[in-house]
């Protein structure tokens, strides 16, 4: 007798296990779940239209279902209160739900579209940028090397100078000489000169005194 009640009850659960499904509570704004098969019996618990349920068992011939919610609490609720879609407020609340969602994802591709232009503005203007600092480098390079072209030739112009200041001064030296040795030729001949003239004046005035006795 055990086992074929103990064999009842596992069919039993097998059979209510196969029946689970998915259902929602209808378009109505509050359906009672009721502990027991009867709008007399107690509620236990108020469900707001389009809540999911998990079907354990239909019983058409009481008009109840005997359901589950996602919090695991159990009861029965009218059948007539049941649906196999989703009420259509919630599928409006969902399909709103969804745009609002595109919405957001298509402002962000925009943001990110205008983000790119943006990239895309930097990096030319970045390149720009390294071109003319690249002709400015090369600009400095060269200027660099005209500057130390120039440097070469001050440096080679100066040498040209000391050297002709150098030959200037020798021959300003050489000159002073030369005329240091004329004055001093001119000068001795003035002493010889002044030796000379007068012994020449006393022998023509001797000479003259002799001819005259």
């Amino acid at each position: 007798m055990k086992k074929k009640l103990a064999y009842a009850l596992l069919l039993f659960s097998i059979a209510g296990l196969v029946q689970a499904r998915t259902a929602y509570v209808t378009d109505n704004v509050e359906i009672p779940l009721r502990s027991d098969e009867s709008e007399r019996s107690k509620i236990v618990k108020i469900l707001n239209n389009g809540t999911p349920l998990t079907i354990l068992e239909d019983r058409p011939e009481t008009g109840y279902s005997y359901v589950q919610t996602n919090t695991g609490l159990e009861g029965f609720i009218l059948n007539r209160f049941l649906s196999n879609e989703p009420s259509s407020r919630t599928q409006l609340e969902t399909a709103t739900k969804k745009l609002e969602l595109l919405q957001e994802e298509n402002k962000q591709l925009k943001a990110s579209q205008v983000t790119n232009q943006d990239v895309g503005k930097e990096r030319d203007r970045l390149n720009s940028e390294l071109v003319e600092l690249q002709q400015t480098a090369a600009n400095a390079i060269q200027l660099k090397q005209q500057r130390d072209q120039l440097q070469e030739q001050v440096v080679s112009i100066e040498r040209e100078l000391q050297q002709l200041k150098r030959e200037n001064q020798a021959l300003s030296d050489t000159s002073n000489q030369d005329w240091f040795l004329y004055g001093g030729g001119l000068a001795l001949s003035g002493v010889l000169l002044g030796f000379i003239l007068p012994k020449m004046s006393w022998r023509r005035r001797s000479s003259s005194w002799g001819d005259s006795f």
